[in-house]
């Protein structure tokens, strides 16, 4: 990967909690700063699309539009287009598990922020060690949401 490109995965699993209840929360993007601490605000712009503005441990803030492409309940599977200081995708796979659900995250974004990308060569382990951190506290903020 070149040019300030980064690719994640996540999995988070929330024991006794029913997939389509995930499915919903993981949906509401205006709800995310009610649970999801580094998620600071969502401006809902039309019926698919939302500004959202996340911060975490690094002292800089993401501005990212998200725009919906996939949102599949029968599937549990969703997607949205990313574009802003992150250009790229991000999709989630809720997978049924007894009572729970294990909802698995992928990520492929380029960093379009100026700092980021003049900062990659020497801070992308500081970059992704602020990524894990900032996922964490998502999936602790969103099992608490819904327990």
């Amino acid at each position: 990967m070149t040019d300030a490109e980064y690719r994640f995965s996540s999995t988070w699993w929330l024991p006794a909690t029913p997939a389509r209840l995930v499915f919903d929360a993981v949906v509401d993007l205006e709800a995310y700063p009610r649970w999801w601490p580094d998620v600071r605000s969502v401006r809902r712009v039309d019926d698919d699309t939302a500004e959202v503005v996340c911060r975490s441990r690094l002292p800089y803030r993401l501005m990212i539009a998200m725009h919906r492409e996939e949102e599949d309940p029968v599937t549990g599977h969703v997607r949205v287009g990313l574009s802003g200081d992150l250009e790229g995708f991000l999709a989630g796979m809720l997978h049924a598990v007894g009572e729970g659900t294990r909802l698995e995250i992928t990520q492929h974004v380029q960093a379009r922020k100026p700092l980021l990308r003049k900062l990659d060569t020497v801070a992308r382990p500081f970059f992704r060690a602020n990524h894990a951190w900032m996922m964490r506290r998502g999936h602790r903020g969103l099992a608490a949401y819904l327990g």
